[in-house]
């Protein structure tokens, strides 16, 4: 047993660790702190020296709204272990806090505008360039008929991004651009991509632009001129979901853009998928039973077999920039990011088709 004259008692062990008595006696219920001397008496609890780390580092997992079962493998286990529960739980934290944003600004986009002013001032060429990017990824005619939304540009205000994003279902674009400035509280608006497209020429001219929401509807102004951004009164999928959903990518492929789009070009068959091979240095095209096209690349992670429509895996390229093009890869089955090697601000994710060859 400790030496009783150096035992501290519950309320000048709780000074010291920043913690409560009644946190104390919470955790010596729970037996992830136990006092190290009880008086038979009294029932008073005494705490020693060398429980001042455990009980700290107790506090800061329960501030960082660790779960008490994590905290007492941080505690007890391995450092592995403990690493393992961390990082999951850092996990959960980032989708819960990105879930809530979103909620969050679609709620504040259903409030009465009241004296809501938000502002956020870009390059007009970035904006343009970023319109180009996301505009290819806006749902089909008929999608927009029966989904509005996926016929609309997504901007996002505040922080220290502003974004566009675009998806037709099968695809998701997203590109971020750093603002000179933002002023007033995290917002988004939904504008049809053909009314942005318009205003992406005008603003392309221009050396910044900023959008603007106040009561009256959002603008953009710039060159002592403006636009107004006519809005669109729908809701627009959760895009943030489905980013934190993908896991680590273990397949990982580089290769140039301009000759990926040109073996894809050369398909020149519609509704066929286009199947690719991940090879140590290579990368390989078929399409049915035609002659394979093999391309120099840089890959990662074990051989993979995954299929694509052409056009959309074309189109998911054309709005890259830069000579090389990043493949990240979950599974056959999973959203493939596409992205330009050098440039991590846009990201565009594209759905594999089924592999009839593979199955066979």
């Amino acid at each position: 047993m400790d030496d009783i004259d150096a035992l501290m008692s519950i309320g000048a062990f709780g000074r010291r660790v920043g913690l409560a008595p009644s946190a104390l006696r919470f955790y010596d219920d729970c037996d992830v702190l136990r006092p190290a001397h009880v008086d038979v008496a009294t029932g008073y609890r005494y705490y020693a020296p060398d429980q001042v780390a455990r009980a700290v580092l107790a506090r800061r997992l329960r501030a960082a709204g660790v779960p008490l079962g994590d905290a007492s493998v941080v505690l007890d286990g391995t450092d592995e272990e403990a690493r393992a529960v961390l990082e999951e739980h850092a996990g959960r934290v980032r989708e819960t806090a990105a879930s809530a944003q979103s909620a969050i600004a679609a709620i504040l986009h259903d409030l009465p505008a009241g004296t809501r002013r938000v502002k956020a001032r870009v390059g007009g060429a970035e904006l343009a360039g970023a319109v180009r990017q996301v505009a290819p990824s806006v749902g089909s005619a008929a999608a927009r008929e029966e989904f509005p939304a996926l016929g609309c540009v997504l901007i996002e205000l505040g922080g220290e991004e502003v974004r566009l994003v675009a998806t037709d279902r099968y695809r998701l674009a997203v590109r971020a651009l750093r603002p000179t400035s933002v002023e007033g509280d995290a917002y988004q608006i939904l504008v049809d991509a053909r009314e942005m497209k318009d205003l992406a020429a005008w603003a392309v001219r221009l050396p910044d632009v900023s959008i603007e929401v106040d009561r009256n509807g959002a603008w953009l102004r710039g060159g002592g001129d403006s636009r107004a951004l006519p809005t669109v009164d729908e809701t627009f999928p959760d895009y943030r979901m489905i980013l934190d959903d993908l896991p680590d990518a273990p397949h990982r492929v580089i290769t140039a853009r301009a000759a990926l789009g040109a073996a894809l070009d050369a398909t020149g068959t519609r509704g066929t998928p286009v199947v690719l091979r991940t090879g140590e240095q290579q990368l390989t095209l078929t399409v049915g039973e035609s002659a394979a096209t093999t391309l120099p690349a840089l890959c990662t992670g074990p051989p993979l077999r995954i299929a694509f429509d052409a056009e959309l895996l074309r189109s998911a390229l054309d709005a890259a920039v830069g000579p090389d093009v990043l493949l990240e890869i979950v599974s056959p089955v999973r959203p493939v990011v596409v992205r330009s090697a050098d440039q991590g601000s846009f990201t565009t994710l594209v759905m594999p088709v089924r592999d009839a060859g593979a199955e066979a």
